[in-house]
């Protein structure tokens, strides 16, 4: 059977279910936001899904399924589409199933919130407020982004600074993947047996329900603190937070930004660096306190309504890969990188870095915790100058300061961020996506030989 004949034969078995094979449509949701990288942007702007399809229940998925192993289509899922490694663009084109549909929340309890894979994060975040509760962490780009694209394609955002990252123990506690065969199973993972789906790019399994921790809701201040001299900044951040200060994101930003940061005109001057805060409200006056006494001052402090109302980003825009979505709408010669820096974390690491690359580099940080330890990142702007460049760029970064580096700038899982393959997710993947299906091309631990062997069927050509 050709892939024409598999599609047709899958198309007329669909039975209601709706799907779309417009060029447009097809255009739009075979791409996430992959074009933060040049590099990427080579690789994958040409790849195109065949069909999107639109399931609108778990058994529409479950249906699905089962028609994607009898034809022996490649299946590549999708939420809203904001992750930037390609995690959601069909390699070998086939089905693209959209899960935005399936966005109910299930239940909601003290602690604890089971809801639809495909949920939007700013409209589960609401329904967990109106019970007193909020997420513990989430992405910048909530608005758009789903649950469950940020558990299979995320590790953690705003709230590691608060609650560590998505893998660390808690957070995550439950999920249920449909498997792609036949007859497909119903499988749940609860508590450490959900790092067999979290952060696999959704290569093997239909993840359609998760459950996460829920903590009690706070007003959260948006506020920024101005220093002149990014150590200072720095400083500054990394005192508050080994001395507990209960904020939900601390992110310092470097002067250099202030161009980018258009709504912010004296908020964010271009002759001060800046610490874009979520602060609790009780934590006011000791954050004030603590900026003026190392020479800072803050430039505002609102409520999510106020910034709202006054037309200023909330602070949870103003850094992670935020940062760089708004230097990319002024100027397209940039690129970024993600950086762990080695514990403990040392300032004058970051200003050595400055001094060394000018003006190839700037610079923006988080404070964020991982495994109960204080773990900063930086995700920095970096002028492209070519991928030999790059990773030339990379090693430096990792041999002469002893960072870490996720490759921003890759589509498989293990050369990004997990930097080895994970046997537990190959070995869950023969399980739920047997015949290797599901996001072809996104794992180095899946080989072709893998796959089940279907007397009865042969493979689609």
């Amino acid at each position: 059977m050709t892939r024409t004949q598999a599609l047709d034969a899958f198309k007329a078995d669909l039975a209601g279910i709706r799907f779309h094979d417009d060029a447009n449509y097809l255009s739009a949701r075979s791409k996430d936001y992959f074009w933060y990288s040049p590099i990427l942007n080579d690789l994958l702007q040409d790849k195109l899904g065949e069909l999107v399809v639109v399931p609108q229940s778990v058994e529409e998925v479950t249906a699905v399924a089962a028609l994607i192993a009898r034809y022996k289509l490649p299946l590549t899922l999708r939420g809203g589409g904001t992750g930037n490694y390609g995690q959601c663009v069909p390699l070998e084109g086939g089905v693209i199933m959209d899960l935005t549909r399936l966005d109910k929340v299930r239940e909601i309890r003290e602690g604890y919130v089971r809801v639809e894979a495909g949920a939007r994060i700013s409209r589960l975040d609401e329904a967990a407020r109106e019970t007193g509760q909020e997420l513990l962490m989430y992405p910048s780009t909530r608005q758009m982004a789903t649950i469950g694209g940020f558990i299979a394609g995320g590790s953690g955002g705003i709230g590691s600074l608060r609650h560590g990252m998505l893998r660390d123990p808690g957070n995550v506690s439950y999920i249920k993947v449909i498997t792609v065969e036949e007859n497909p199973q119903v499988i749940e993972l609860r508590d450490d047996a959900i790092q067999k789906v979290q952060h696999a790019y959704g290569t093997n399994g239909i993840v359609v329900e998760v459950g996460l921790a829920l903590t009690p809701a706070t007003d959260w201040i948006h506020t920024a603190a101005l220093f002149d001299g990014y150590d200072h900044a720095l400083r500054f951040a990394t005192s508050a937070q080994e001395g507990g200060m209960d904020c939900y994101l601390l992110t310092a930003v470097e002067r250099r930004f202030a161009p980018y940061y258009t709504k912010f005109g004296d908020y964010f001057p271009a002759d001060r660096d800046a610490i874009f805060a979520m602060v609790a409200p009780s934590e006011l006056a000791r954050f004030t306190a603590e900026a003026e006494a190392r020479g800072g001052r803050v430039s505002f402090a609102m409520t999510k309504d106020e910034i709202r109302a006054a037309g200023l980003q909330p602070a949870y825009e103003c850094g992670w890969n935020h940062t760089t979505l708004q230097a990319l709408k002024a100027d397209k010669g940039w690129t970024y990188l993600q950086v762990a820096y080695p514990r403990p974390f040392d300032p004058d690491l970051v200003m050595a870095q400055m001094a060394r690359y000018g003006e190839e580099l700037y610079w923006h940080h988080e404070m964020a915790r991982m495994d109960g330890e204080i773990q900063i990142f930086a995700l920095p702007l970096v002028r492209y100058r070519g991928k030999d460049e790059t990773y030339r760029l990379i090693a430096e970064l990792e041999s002469l300061d002893g960072c870490t580096i996720f490759d921003p700038h890759v589509v498989t899982i293990e050369d990004g961020g997990m930097k080895q393959i994970d046997d537990s997710q190959i070995a869950f993947k023969k399980q739920a996506d047997p015949y290797g299906l599901m996001n072809p091309g996104k794992t180095r631990g899946w080989s072709a030989d893998m796959a089940r062997k279907d007397e009865t069927q042969g493979e689609v050509v």
